[in-house]
């Protein structure tokens, strides 16, 4: 099953985006699903992983998405995260170091994507 996943503790999703409340959440969905967009939060709350766990799980277990975006609103969370996923993803995964476009939100809201 194709899905796009969105990784936030506190964040509502978009529309068109299943939601991973936690890191084991998200890794459980890309484990089961092919995911085409996935954005992803690094602060996930106290005693929690964190998006930099999820990236170092993904990398160790070959996990992926289509593209990667990174939405937190913690710069070292975000450069760490950039910088894990930039090294260790396959060329054919697509980074990008910061939030899905309103574009896209609204392709995928639409369901045109």
């Amino acid at each position: 099953m194709k899905i796009h996943l969105y990784l936030d503790d506190w964040r509502p999703h978009p529309k068109g985006f299943a939601l991973a409340r936690n890191g084991e959440e998200c890794l459980m969905m890309l484990r089961e699903c092919e995911v085409d967009v996935l954005s992803l939060d690094y602060e996930l709350g106290h005693d929690q992983m964190n998006g930099g766990d999820v990236v170092a799980a993904m990398i160790a277990e070959k996990l992926r998405a289509k593209e990667i975006y990174l939405h937190t609103s913690s710069p070292y969370g975000r450069r760490k995260m950039y910088e894990m996923l930039y090294e260790h993803m396959p060329e054919d995964v697509r980074v990008h170091n910061g939030p899905m476009p309103e574009a896209l939100i609204r392709e995928i809201a639409e369901g045109t994507r």
